[in-house]
Protein backbone atom coordinates (compact mmCIF):
# COMPACT_ATOMS: atom_id res chain seq x y z
CA UNK A 1 0.00 0.00 0.00
CA UNK A 2 1.57 3.53 -0.46
CA UNK A 3 0.13 7.23 0.52
CA UNK A 4 0.81 10.30 -0.44
CA UNK A 5 2.90 11.81 2.40
CA UNK A 6 1.55 15.68 2.72
CA UNK A 7 4.72 17.00 4.35
CA UNK A 8 6.93 14.50 1.77
CA UNK A 9 4.97 15.58 -0.78
CA UNK A 10 5.16 12.17 -2.18
CA UNK A 11 3.84 9.08 -2.58
CA UNK A 12 5.48 6.72 0.24
CA UNK A 13 5.13 2.77 0.95
CA UNK A 14 2.94 2.12 3.56
CA UNK A 15 4.64 0.37 6.85
CA UNK A 16 3.18 0.70 10.15
CA UNK A 17 5.02 1.40 13.26
CA UNK A 18 3.97 -1.63 14.54
CA UNK A 19 3.55 -4.69 12.26
CA UNK A 20 -0.15 -5.68 11.55
CA UNK A 21 -1.39 -2.66 13.95
CA UNK A 22 -2.35 1.35 12.51
CA UNK A 23 -3.39 3.80 14.85
CA UNK A 24 -5.31 6.86 12.91
CA UNK A 25 -6.34 10.01 14.03
CA UNK A 26 -8.51 12.79 11.95
CA UNK A 27 -9.53 15.75 13.09
CA UNK A 28 -13.37 15.41 13.62
CA UNK A 29 -16.01 18.53 13.89
CA UNK A 30 -16.75 21.92 16.16
CA UNK A 31 -20.17 21.06 17.22
CA UNK A 32 -22.00 24.33 16.82
CA UNK A 33 -23.41 24.23 13.53
CA UNK A 34 -25.08 21.47 11.02
CA UNK A 35 -22.18 19.76 9.34
CA UNK A 36 -21.75 21.19 5.37
CA UNK A 37 -20.34 18.79 2.57
CA UNK A 38 -16.33 19.81 3.79
CA UNK A 39 -17.46 17.93 6.72
CA UNK A 40 -19.16 14.83 4.86
CA UNK A 41 -15.60 15.05 2.46
CA UNK A 42 -13.64 14.66 5.13
CA UNK A 43 -14.92 12.30 7.11
CA UNK A 44 -16.08 9.88 4.00
CA UNK A 45 -12.18 10.01 2.58
CA UNK A 46 -10.87 8.41 6.14
CA UNK A 47 -14.01 5.98 6.41
CA UNK A 48 -12.90 4.90 2.76
CA UNK A 49 -8.92 4.89 4.49
CA UNK A 50 -9.80 3.15 7.52
CA UNK A 51 -12.05 0.34 5.63
CA UNK A 52 -8.70 0.16 2.91
CA UNK A 53 -6.71 -0.69 5.81
CA UNK A 54 -9.08 -3.26 7.50
CA UNK A 55 -8.94 -5.07 3.62
CA UNK A 56 -5.34 -5.46 3.56
CA UNK A 57 -5.37 -6.99 7.21
CA UNK A 58 -4.54 -4.21 9.52
CA UNK A 59 -6.00 -4.30 12.74
CA UNK A 60 -7.09 -0.27 12.87
CA UNK A 61 -7.26 1.82 16.04
CA UNK A 62 -9.50 5.16 14.73
CA UNK A 63 -9.63 8.15 16.52
CA UNK A 64 -11.67 11.20 15.78
CA UNK A 65 -12.46 14.10 18.18
CA UNK A 66 -15.26 15.97 18.92
CA UNK A 67 -14.63 19.64 19.68
CA UNK A 68 -16.76 20.60 22.25
CA UNK A 69 -14.82 23.99 23.59
CA UNK A 70 -14.95 26.52 21.57
CA UNK A 71 -15.83 30.45 21.13
CA UNK A 72 -18.68 29.68 18.60
CA UNK A 73 -20.31 27.43 20.82
CA UNK A 74 -20.43 29.85 23.20
CA UNK A 75 -21.58 32.69 21.17
CA UNK A 76 -24.30 29.89 19.97
CA UNK A 77 -25.26 28.83 23.41
CA UNK A 78 -26.25 33.21 24.21
CA UNK A 79 -27.56 33.31 21.07
CA UNK A 80 -30.12 30.43 21.74
CA UNK A 81 -30.18 31.40 25.51
CA UNK A 82 -29.33 27.73 26.39
CA UNK A 83 -26.31 25.96 27.77
CA UNK A 84 -23.17 24.56 26.24
CA UNK A 85 -23.70 21.01 26.55
CA UNK A 86 -27.39 21.20 24.91
CA UNK A 87 -25.95 22.71 22.05
CA UNK A 88 -22.51 20.99 21.53
CA UNK A 89 -25.57 17.38 22.31
CA UNK A 90 -27.45 18.30 19.67
CA UNK A 91 -24.96 19.39 16.91
CA UNK A 92 -23.14 15.66 18.04
CA UNK A 93 -26.11 13.98 17.43
CA UNK A 94 -27.05 15.30 14.14
CA UNK A 95 -23.81 14.57 13.07
CA UNK A 96 -23.62 11.10 14.20
CA UNK A 97 -26.96 10.63 12.23
CA UNK A 98 -25.72 12.17 8.96
CA UNK A 99 -22.72 10.60 8.77
CA UNK A 100 -24.38 7.31 9.24
CA UNK A 101 -27.03 8.47 6.21
CA UNK A 102 -24.05 8.66 4.10
CA UNK A 103 -22.33 5.32 5.25
CA UNK A 104 -19.57 6.29 7.58
CA UNK A 105 -18.86 4.15 10.17
CA UNK A 106 -18.01 5.58 13.71
CA UNK A 107 -14.50 5.73 14.80
CA UNK A 108 -13.20 3.71 17.48
CA UNK A 109 -12.31 6.68 19.55
CA UNK A 110 -14.18 9.67 19.59
CA UNK A 111 -12.78 11.83 22.55
CA UNK A 112 -14.39 14.97 23.33
CA UNK A 113 -12.59 18.09 24.39
CA UNK A 114 -14.58 18.26 27.39
CA UNK A 115 -13.50 14.82 29.10
CA UNK A 116 -9.62 15.80 27.92
CA UNK A 117 -8.60 18.59 30.04
CA UNK A 118 -6.33 16.90 32.16
CA UNK A 119 -4.04 15.71 28.92
CA UNK A 120 -3.90 19.09 27.85
CA UNK A 121 -2.74 20.35 31.18
CA UNK A 122 -0.25 17.85 31.47
CA UNK A 123 0.76 18.66 28.12
CA UNK A 124 1.02 22.42 29.13
CA UNK A 125 3.10 22.09 32.21
CA UNK A 126 5.39 19.21 30.25
CA UNK A 127 6.10 22.90 28.12
CA UNK A 128 6.30 25.18 30.48
CA UNK A 129 8.96 22.49 32.15
CA UNK A 130 10.92 22.40 28.93
CA UNK A 131 11.41 26.03 28.11
CA UNK A 132 8.66 25.52 25.17
CA UNK A 133 6.11 27.22 26.51
CA UNK A 134 5.42 30.71 28.72
CA UNK A 135 2.56 32.32 30.81
CA UNK A 136 1.75 36.16 30.72
CA UNK A 137 1.29 38.40 33.57
CA UNK A 138 -2.56 38.09 32.43
CA UNK A 139 -2.14 34.47 33.03
CA UNK A 140 -2.42 33.15 29.24
CA UNK A 141 0.12 30.19 27.78
CA UNK A 142 1.33 30.39 24.82
CA UNK A 143 3.84 28.24 22.69
CA UNK A 144 7.23 29.66 22.11
CA UNK A 145 8.15 28.64 18.45
CA UNK A 146 11.30 30.26 18.18
CA UNK A 147 12.56 27.40 20.50
CA UNK A 148 11.33 24.96 18.04
CA UNK A 149 14.38 24.18 15.26
CA UNK A 150 11.50 22.21 13.23
CA UNK A 151 8.92 25.00 13.34
CA UNK A 152 7.15 25.10 9.67
CA UNK A 153 9.07 22.03 8.55
CA UNK A 154 5.56 20.56 8.39
CA UNK A 155 3.79 22.55 6.24
CA UNK A 156 7.08 24.40 4.41
CA UNK A 157 6.12 27.76 5.12
CA UNK A 158 7.59 31.01 5.26
CA UNK A 159 5.83 32.52 8.49
CA UNK A 160 3.79 35.81 7.59
CA UNK A 161 4.01 38.02 10.64
CA UNK A 162 1.04 39.63 9.94
CA UNK A 163 -1.17 35.67 10.01
CA UNK A 164 -3.53 35.16 12.73
CA UNK A 165 -3.32 31.63 14.39
CA UNK A 166 -6.01 31.77 16.98
CA UNK A 167 -9.04 32.18 17.46
CA UNK A 168 -8.76 34.59 20.20
CA UNK A 169 -7.09 37.61 20.85
CA UNK A 170 -3.60 37.90 21.18
CA UNK A 171 -1.88 39.32 23.95
CA UNK A 172 0.85 42.39 23.67
CA UNK A 173 3.50 39.91 26.18
CA UNK A 174 3.95 37.51 23.27
CA UNK A 175 7.58 36.78 22.68
CA UNK A 176 7.34 36.40 18.75
CA UNK A 177 4.52 36.75 16.67
CA UNK A 178 3.90 33.15 15.73
CA UNK A 179 3.39 32.55 19.13
CA UNK A 180 0.24 30.46 19.60
CA UNK A 181 -2.15 30.12 22.61
CA UNK A 182 -2.14 27.00 24.61
CA UNK A 183 -4.36 28.47 27.60
CA UNK A 184 -6.70 31.49 27.59
CA UNK A 185 -7.02 32.86 30.42
CA UNK A 186 -10.34 34.50 30.79
CA UNK A 187 -11.43 37.32 33.43
CA UNK A 188 -15.32 37.43 32.84
CA UNK A 189 -18.17 35.27 34.15
CA UNK A 190 -18.59 33.43 31.10
CA UNK A 191 -17.47 29.57 30.08
CA UNK A 192 -14.13 28.67 31.93
CA UNK A 193 -12.36 25.93 32.95
CA UNK A 194 -10.63 25.55 36.49
CA UNK A 195 -6.32 24.70 35.65
CA UNK A 196 -3.36 24.83 37.07
CA UNK A 197 -3.05 28.35 35.10
CA UNK A 198 -6.18 29.98 36.45
CA UNK A 199 -9.45 29.76 35.25
CA UNK A 200 -9.41 29.70 31.00
CA UNK A 201 -9.81 27.57 28.41
CA UNK A 202 -7.53 25.51 25.95
CA UNK A 203 -6.03 26.74 22.53
CA UNK A 204 -7.70 25.84 19.48
CA UNK A 205 -4.53 23.00 18.61
CA UNK A 206 -3.95 21.81 21.94
CA UNK A 207 -6.67 19.24 22.36
CA UNK A 208 -5.90 17.35 19.18
CA UNK A 209 -2.30 16.81 20.59
CA UNK A 210 -3.38 15.54 24.17
CA UNK A 211 -5.35 13.18 23.08
CA UNK A 212 -3.14 11.76 20.48
CA UNK A 213 -1.18 11.30 23.74
CA UNK A 214 -3.69 9.96 25.77
CA UNK A 215 -5.35 7.41 23.61
CA UNK A 216 -3.03 6.72 20.67
CA UNK A 217 0.43 7.37 21.49
CA UNK A 218 3.29 4.61 21.21
CA UNK A 219 5.49 6.10 24.20
CA UNK A 220 8.92 4.06 23.25
CA UNK A 221 8.92 4.88 18.84
CA UNK A 222 9.94 7.65 16.74
CA UNK A 223 6.08 8.55 16.20
CA UNK A 224 3.00 8.65 18.37
CA UNK A 225 0.95 7.38 15.41
CA UNK A 226 1.06 6.08 12.27
CA UNK A 227 -1.43 8.44 10.24
CA UNK A 228 -2.76 11.78 10.77
CA UNK A 229 -5.61 12.95 8.84
CA UNK A 230 -7.85 15.95 8.22
CA UNK A 231 -8.95 18.87 5.63
CA UNK A 232 -5.84 20.76 3.76
CA UNK A 233 -7.18 24.01 5.29
CA UNK A 234 -5.75 21.93 8.45
CA UNK A 235 -1.97 21.49 7.84
CA UNK A 236 -1.46 24.90 8.81
CA UNK A 237 -1.72 26.57 11.55
CA UNK A 238 -3.69 23.39 13.04
CA UNK A 239 -1.36 20.43 12.02
CA UNK A 240 2.17 22.33 12.19
CA UNK A 241 1.11 23.88 15.79
CA UNK A 242 -0.15 20.52 16.87
CA UNK A 243 2.95 18.84 15.25
CA UNK A 244 5.11 21.53 17.53
CA UNK A 245 3.71 20.71 20.41
CA UNK A 246 3.81 17.13 20.72
CA UNK A 247 7.77 16.91 19.63
CA UNK A 248 8.52 19.82 22.22
CA UNK A 249 6.43 17.80 24.80
CA UNK A 250 7.56 14.01 24.10
CA UNK A 251 10.01 12.18 22.94
CA UNK A 252 8.82 11.81 19.52
CA UNK A 253 7.36 13.19 16.16
CA UNK A 254 3.25 12.86 16.15
CA UNK A 255 2.38 11.20 12.81
CA UNK A 256 5.19 9.04 10.41
CA UNK A 257 2.67 10.02 7.53
CA UNK A 258 0.25 12.99 6.91
CA UNK A 259 -3.02 12.97 4.78
CA UNK A 260 -4.98 15.89 3.66
CA UNK A 261 -8.22 15.95 1.71
CA UNK A 262 -8.97 18.60 -1.04
CA UNK A 263 -11.37 21.55 -0.51
CA UNK A 264 -15.08 21.81 -1.98
CA UNK A 265 -16.57 23.81 -3.99
CA UNK A 266 -20.00 24.58 -4.78
CA UNK A 267 -20.54 25.18 -8.57
CA UNK A 268 -17.04 26.13 -9.04
CA UNK A 269 -16.75 28.59 -5.94
CA UNK A 270 -14.98 27.46 -2.44
CA UNK A 271 -17.03 26.82 0.04
CA UNK A 272 -17.27 29.36 2.54
CA UNK A 273 -19.67 30.41 5.01
CA UNK A 274 -18.83 33.65 4.42
CA UNK A 275 -19.95 33.54 1.15
CA UNK A 276 -23.00 31.88 1.54
CA UNK A 277 -22.76 28.91 -0.06
CA UNK A 278 -21.86 26.52 2.84
CA UNK A 279 -23.95 23.50 1.69
CA UNK A 280 -25.41 21.68 4.61
CA UNK A 281 -25.66 17.79 4.59
CA UNK A 282 -28.65 17.90 5.70
CA UNK A 283 -30.05 19.66 2.78
CA UNK A 284 -28.10 17.46 0.38
CA UNK A 285 -30.01 14.64 2.03
CA UNK A 286 -33.65 15.83 1.48
CA UNK A 287 -32.80 16.50 -2.06
CA UNK A 288 -30.75 12.69 -2.58
CA UNK A 289 -30.52 9.89 -1.02
CA UNK A 290 -27.41 9.17 1.50
CA UNK A 291 -25.72 6.68 -0.71
CA UNK A 292 -25.90 8.62 -3.72
CA UNK A 293 -23.92 11.52 -1.77
CA UNK A 294 -21.48 9.10 -0.62
CA UNK A 295 -20.82 7.20 -3.96
CA UNK A 296 -20.73 11.42 -5.88
CA UNK A 297 -18.25 12.50 -2.66
CA UNK A 298 -15.80 9.48 -3.32
CA UNK A 299 -16.25 9.62 -6.89
CA UNK A 300 -12.43 11.91 -7.43
CA UNK A 301 -9.55 11.47 -5.93
CA UNK A 302 -9.07 12.34 -2.25
CA UNK A 303 -6.54 14.98 -2.72
CA UNK A 304 -7.97 16.72 -5.50
CA UNK A 305 -10.32 19.95 -4.73
CA UNK A 306 -13.85 18.83 -5.27
CA UNK A 307 -16.33 21.06 -7.45
CA UNK A 308 -19.93 20.11 -5.99
CA UNK A 309 -23.03 20.90 -8.70
CA UNK A 310 -26.26 18.44 -9.21
CA UNK A 311 -25.24 18.17 -13.00
CA UNK A 312 -22.46 16.27 -11.88
CA UNK A 313 -24.13 14.60 -8.76
CA UNK A 314 -27.44 13.04 -11.34
CA UNK A 315 -24.32 11.42 -13.54
CA UNK A 316 -23.05 9.67 -10.69
CA UNK A 317 -26.27 8.31 -9.21
CA UNK A 318 -26.54 6.89 -13.07
CA UNK A 319 -23.19 4.99 -12.28
CA UNK A 320 -24.47 3.92 -8.66
CA UNK A 321 -27.95 2.76 -9.87
CA UNK A 322 -26.17 0.24 -12.40
CA UNK A 323 -25.03 -1.07 -9.14
CA UNK A 324 -28.61 -1.77 -7.76
CA UNK A 325 -29.82 -3.00 -11.34
CA UNK A 326 -26.98 -5.78 -10.51
CA UNK A 327 -28.13 -6.43 -7.69
CA UNK A 328 -31.72 -6.74 -8.35
CA UNK A 329 -30.73 -9.10 -11.22
CA UNK A 330 -29.70 -11.41 -8.30
CA UNK A 331 -31.48 -10.66 -5.80
CA UNK A 332 -32.38 -13.82 -3.11
CA UNK A 333 -29.70 -15.26 -4.26
CA UNK A 334 -27.71 -16.55 -0.99
CA UNK A 335 -24.40 -14.54 0.37
CA UNK A 336 -20.97 -15.20 -0.69
CA UNK A 337 -17.41 -13.35 0.36
CA UNK A 338 -15.35 -15.95 -1.82
CA UNK A 339 -12.14 -14.17 -2.93
CA UNK A 340 -11.89 -13.31 -6.74
CA UNK A 341 -9.67 -11.86 -9.10
CA UNK A 342 -11.51 -9.06 -9.36
CA UNK A 343 -11.19 -7.89 -5.36
CA UNK A 344 -7.70 -8.56 -5.63
CA UNK A 345 -7.81 -5.75 -8.68
CA UNK A 346 -9.90 -3.63 -6.99
CA UNK A 347 -8.26 -3.73 -3.36
CA UNK A 348 -5.01 -3.11 -5.65
CA UNK A 349 -6.29 -0.09 -7.12
CA UNK A 350 -7.31 1.17 -3.95
CA UNK A 351 -3.64 0.56 -2.21
CA UNK A 352 -2.14 3.30 -4.51
CA UNK A 353 -3.24 6.24 -2.57
CA UNK A 354 -7.21 5.55 -2.69
CA UNK A 355 -6.88 5.58 -6.68
CA UNK A 356 -10.79 5.82 -6.80
CA UNK A 357 -11.28 6.16 -10.52
CA UNK A 358 -9.55 3.50 -11.39
CA UNK A 359 -11.52 1.26 -8.84
CA UNK A 360 -14.61 2.97 -10.17
CA UNK A 361 -13.85 1.48 -13.99
CA UNK A 362 -12.98 -1.59 -12.71
CA UNK A 363 -16.49 -1.90 -11.04
CA UNK A 364 -17.88 -0.76 -14.08
CA UNK A 365 -16.48 -3.09 -16.07
CA UNK A 366 -17.13 -6.06 -13.66
CA UNK A 367 -20.88 -4.94 -13.95
CA UNK A 368 -20.99 -4.84 -17.73
CA UNK A 369 -19.09 -8.06 -18.03
CA UNK A 370 -21.34 -9.29 -15.65
CA UNK A 371 -24.69 -8.41 -17.59
CA UNK A 372 -23.90 -9.38 -20.74
CA UNK A 373 -23.25 -12.88 -19.74
CA UNK A 374 -26.26 -12.65 -17.58
CA UNK A 375 -28.17 -11.92 -20.77
CA UNK A 376 -27.38 -15.01 -22.74
CA UNK A 377 -29.05 -18.08 -22.23
CA UNK A 378 -27.89 -20.56 -19.19
CA UNK A 379 -28.21 -20.44 -15.28
CA UNK A 380 -24.76 -19.16 -15.04
CA UNK A 381 -24.23 -20.25 -11.38
CA UNK A 382 -20.31 -19.49 -11.29
CA UNK A 383 -21.21 -15.87 -12.62
CA UNK A 384 -23.76 -15.26 -10.01
CA UNK A 385 -21.65 -16.59 -6.96
CA UNK A 386 -18.72 -14.92 -7.84
CA UNK A 387 -20.86 -11.62 -8.95
CA UNK A 388 -22.18 -11.93 -5.80
CA UNK A 389 -18.80 -11.94 -3.62
CA UNK A 390 -17.79 -8.88 -5.83
CA UNK A 391 -21.06 -6.55 -4.91
CA UNK A 392 -20.19 -7.59 -1.04
CA UNK A 393 -16.78 -7.12 -1.21
CA UNK A 394 -17.83 -3.15 -3.06
CA UNK A 395 -20.61 -2.73 -0.17
CA UNK A 396 -17.22 -3.71 2.63
CA UNK A 397 -14.63 -1.53 0.93
CA UNK A 398 -16.54 1.32 -0.33
CA UNK A 399 -19.66 1.27 1.26
CA UNK A 400 -21.65 1.22 -2.37
CA UNK A 401 -24.85 -1.12 -2.48
CA UNK A 402 -25.75 -1.73 1.08
CA UNK A 403 -29.45 -1.09 0.88
CA UNK A 404 -31.96 -3.72 -0.52
CA UNK A 405 -31.96 -2.79 -4.50
CA UNK A 406 -35.70 -2.49 -4.46
CA UNK A 407 -35.73 0.27 -1.35
CA UNK A 408 -32.88 2.27 -3.11
CA UNK A 409 -35.42 3.04 -5.80
CA UNK A 410 -37.63 4.22 -3.76
CA UNK A 411 -35.63 7.35 -2.75
CA UNK A 412 -38.06 10.86 -3.09
CA UNK A 413 -41.08 9.05 -2.19
CA UNK A 414 -42.18 10.38 1.12
CA UNK A 415 -42.66 8.06 4.51
CA UNK A 416 -46.55 8.52 4.81
CA UNK A 417 -46.90 7.66 1.03
CA UNK A 418 -44.00 4.61 1.66
CA UNK A 419 -46.79 3.19 4.72
CA UNK A 420 -49.57 3.49 2.90
CA UNK A 421 -48.45 1.73 -0.34
CA UNK A 422 -46.73 -1.01 2.25
CA UNK A 423 -50.28 -1.15 3.74
CA UNK A 424 -51.97 -1.66 0.16
CA UNK A 425 -49.42 -4.56 -0.76
CA UNK A 426 -50.46 -6.32 2.23
CA UNK A 427 -54.01 -6.23 1.94
CA UNK A 428 -53.63 -7.12 -2.12
CA UNK A 429 -51.18 -10.13 -0.65
CA UNK A 430 -54.23 -10.93 1.41
CA UNK A 431 -56.35 -10.60 -1.13
CA UNK A 432 -54.15 -12.75 -3.40
CA UNK A 433 -54.36 -15.75 -0.47
CA UNK A 434 -58.14 -15.34 -0.45
CA UNK A 435 -58.13 -15.57 -3.92
CA UNK A 436 -60.04 -12.60 -4.47
CA UNK A 437 -58.35 -11.89 -7.81
CA UNK A 438 -60.64 -8.80 -8.77
CA UNK A 439 -59.81 -6.84 -5.55
CA UNK A 440 -56.09 -8.04 -6.09
CA UNK A 441 -55.98 -6.11 -9.31
CA UNK A 442 -58.16 -3.37 -8.14
CA UNK A 443 -55.23 -2.84 -5.54
CA UNK A 444 -52.24 -3.25 -8.13
CA UNK A 445 -53.99 -0.42 -9.88
CA UNK A 446 -54.43 1.44 -6.95
CA UNK A 447 -50.96 1.10 -6.43
CA UNK A 448 -49.65 1.91 -9.67
CA UNK A 449 -51.39 5.33 -9.70
CA UNK A 450 -48.57 6.61 -6.92
CA UNK A 451 -45.72 6.66 -10.12
CA UNK A 452 -44.61 3.23 -9.03
CA UNK A 453 -43.56 -0.16 -10.40
CA UNK A 454 -44.58 -3.42 -8.59
CA UNK A 455 -42.54 -6.72 -9.06
CA UNK A 456 -43.72 -9.87 -7.30
CA UNK A 457 -40.58 -11.79 -6.25
CA UNK A 458 -39.95 -15.34 -4.57
CA UNK A 459 -39.00 -13.31 -1.70
CA UNK A 460 -41.65 -11.29 -1.14
CA UNK A 461 -43.29 -8.19 -3.40
CA UNK A 462 -41.67 -5.04 -3.85
CA UNK A 463 -41.86 -2.00 -5.35
CA UNK A 464 -39.68 1.46 -6.91
CA UNK A 465 -40.54 4.80 -7.99
CA UNK A 466 -40.64 4.96 -11.27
Amino acid sequence: MHIFDSVQKTKRKFIPLEEGKVTLYVCGPTVYDDAHLGHAKSALVFDLLSRVLRANGYEVTYARNITDIDDKIIKKAIEQQKDIKSITDFYTEAFHKEMESIGVKRPDIEPKATESLEAMYDLIQKLIESGHAYQTSDGDVYFDTQSDAKYLTLSHRIQNEDERQERVESSHEKKNPADFALWKSIKDDSVTFESPFGAGRPGWHLECSAMIEKHLAYKDKAFAIDIHGGGADLLFPHHENEAAQTRCASNHELANYWMHNGFVNIDGEKMSKSLGNSFFLKDALKEYDGEVLRFYLLSSHYRSNFNFNTQDLEASKKRLDKIYRLKKRLFGLAKNEEKTDFQDKLLEALNDDLNISTALALIDEMIANANETLDTAGKHKLLKKETMANLAFIEKVLGFGQKNPYEYFQFGIDEKTKEELNRLIEERNEAKKAKDFERSDALRDKILAYGVNLMDTPQGTFWEKI
